[in-house]
């Protein structure tokens, strides 16, 4: 249970507060009403789940849309929210801090030996009674010990996700022992608040997990309805376990009595449907879009945030001419970053140390406090990347072949002007458009061109610089091959000090933004907008890896607010 230091407001107060978060913060302190529908679209709005079976590993698509019925062991206290007095925005996915991990379907949890986790479950959790798939039941250790095997045995998973335990057994009815072979830091995130952690009742995968007619868990909403393209409906979990306590009083959650998440392909549209009050959050929505709306539906609140997913160009540093660092150097300097931030982003845009997020207190290092290498990789020097490529032997520059996913319409107008700076120093990158299927395909498949470009996310401060760097590994769109590097990084990983492995992830960051794999990009900033009777909520986005239904079980609808707002 959670409680919240605000004290009830005047209506008076909260009209006055309409375009911020303050009037959500303060809305905290009000008796709380149960009932009504949330309508909203995510930052995947336009993408629809291709399987709701988590043992294929589909990542973001999973928990996304299956983290409302299926629980993990772990999600974060959003009393610390900083919309609640807190210190965290909870806007990244794949990561939360330490001091802010609340157990979910975990009471408590501990080390008996350094190598042995145990973790004791809320006893009278319970998966709801499904019609033709199972009757009502508690959940138990052995569905945890049971998916674990499962997703450690899938065809479809991810190699050597698991490796670092020998064996998961059940203590006893509510205890789970997990024994490792070795420590990770990232422990918790691999089968506590990961993407591939929910916990599947057997019955499920008896009837069919990726079917979305059997899917059940735990969690506050159930699946109710699937229209393909255009919606998904979540309906209250009669029975979901968990509770809030508001002003000295306990409430049983959620208060909605229905999610349903709108599948929006379409930006505009997705911003017509949140200015005319068909869906109350908009979640992801550009900065122009986010001026504009600002101006003609004042009455929104909203909350601002970095993404995680800059866009970068890799550069194979396998190969010609990539395969020297003066080259990679001489084409980051060769862009000028801050005229991107200031003229194409229009200053929503900051450029950081990927992939080491700000959000991410003590892994991330600012740029200003990097050395003068790294941080003239990210200032305008076209003198000296002239002067570079002549040292490397390309006195007149040369050309190269850069791919990119022609479903990104924001990338799909920078990279012109990415290229027109390259110009300037005798570079001729060309751009080469792929639909996505084929894009993504050329880099998983180690295929792609010398120059590609991704946005493909840092996804918590102890995983980021092994996907993205490390040898073999799927993200590794430069492929990069330093077997130091990799066993530096795998050290870090392993240390249990969180001081020190922060101070280690730091400087490998920097030694990796050194080597300019990439041309580093400015990261844009996004919104989040919401409307006035949305209660309880700040712009908060993430629990854990791409879930939110924790999120939408704490707020609820103010439906007389919305009346008198004319909706």
């Amino acid at each position: 249970m959670h409680s919240t230091p605000f004290t009830t407001p005047t209506r008076m107060a909260c009209a006055l507060a309409l375009a911020g978060a303050a009037c959500s913060a303060l809305a905290q302190g009000e008796a709380p009403k149960y009932g009504g529908t949330l309508n909203f679209a995510s930052s995947s709005a336009g993408v629809t789940t291709l399987s709701w079976d988590l043992a294929d590993w589909q990542a973001t698509l999973q928990t996304r849309d299956t983290g409302q019925f299926y629980e993990q062991l772990f999600a974060v206290d959003l009393s610390k929210a900083k919309s609640r007095g807190g210190k965290y925005p909870f806007t990244i996915s794949g990561w939360q801090p330490s001091d802010a991990v609340r157990g979910e379907l975990a009471e408590s949890w501990s080390w008996p030996t350094p190598l042995t986790l145990e973790v004791k479950l809320r006893q009278g959790v319970k998966f709801p009674a499904k019609k033709s798939v199972m009757d009502e039941r508690e959940l138990v250790a052995e569905d945890i010990v049971y998916n674990f095997n499962r997703m450690n045995t899938s065809p479809k998973r991810t190699q050597g996700y698991y490796d670092h335990v020998d064996k998961v057994e059940a203590k006893d009815r509510h205890t789970v022992v997990f024994h490792f072979n070795k420590y990770i830091a990232d422990w918790d995130y691999r089968f506590g608040n990961g993407f591939f952690s929910g916990i599947v009742p057997k019955e499920v995968v008896a009837a069919g997990a990726g079917n979305w007619k059997n899917v059940n868990g735990t969690g506050p909403f159930m699946l109710t309805n699937v229209a393909q393209g255009n919606s998904l409906t979540f309906s209250k979990n009669p029975v979901y376990w968990d509770k809030l306590t508001i002003g000295g009083k306990s409430y049983q959650l959620p208060f909605v009595d229905r999610v349903v998440h709108r599948v929006i392909k379409d930006d505009s549209t997705q911003q017509s449907a949140l200015r005319t009050g068909k869906i109350d959050i908009l979640s992801s929505i550009p900065w122009e879009a986010a001026r504009e709306l600002k101006k003609s539906t004042p009455q929104l609140q909203w909350n601002r945030w970095l993404t995680t997913a800059a866009p970068r160009v890799a550069l194979r540093v396998d190969a010609k001419p990539f395969n020297d660092v003066r080259v990679r150097r001489a084409l980051n300097m060769a862009v000028n970053k801050q005229e991107i931030v200031d003229k194409f982003y229009g200053g929503e845009a900051a450029l950081f140390t990927f992939p080491m997020h700000p959000e991410y207190v003590g892994y991330h290092k600012p740029l200003n406090e990097q050395p003068a290498s790294v941080q003239e990789l990210f200032k305008y020097d076209p003198a000296k990347a002239r002067k570079l490529l002549a040292e490397a032997g390309y006195p007149n520059g040369f050309a190269f072949k850069m791919q990119i996913c022609s479903c990104n319409v924001e990338s799909m107008e920078l990279m012109p002007l990415v290229a027109a700076y390259l110009e300037g120093v005798g570079v001729k990158m060309e751009i080469t458009p792929m639909e996505y299927g084929a894009h993504l395909s050329a880099m998983t498949s180690h295929t792609n061109a010398a120059g590609y470009l991704t946005a493909i996310p840092d996804v918590n401060p102890t995983t980021s610089l092994r996907i993205n760097f490390g040898k073999d590994q799927v993200y590794n769109a430069p492929m990069m091959n330093d077997p130091k590097f990799d066993a530096r990084v795998a050290e870090a990983n392993g240390e249990r000090d969180e001081a020190k492995r922060q101070q280690m992830l730091r400087e490998l960051t920097t030694q990796v933004l050194d080597q300019a794999p990439a041309i580093w990009m400015p990261a844009p900033y996004r919104y989040t907008a919401w409307w006035p009777w949305v209660k309880n909520y700040g712009g908060e986005m993430f629990v854990g890896a791409g879930r939110f239904a924790p999120i939408h079980a704490q707020l609820w609808i103010d439906q007389e607010l919305k009346k008198k707002m004319g909706f």
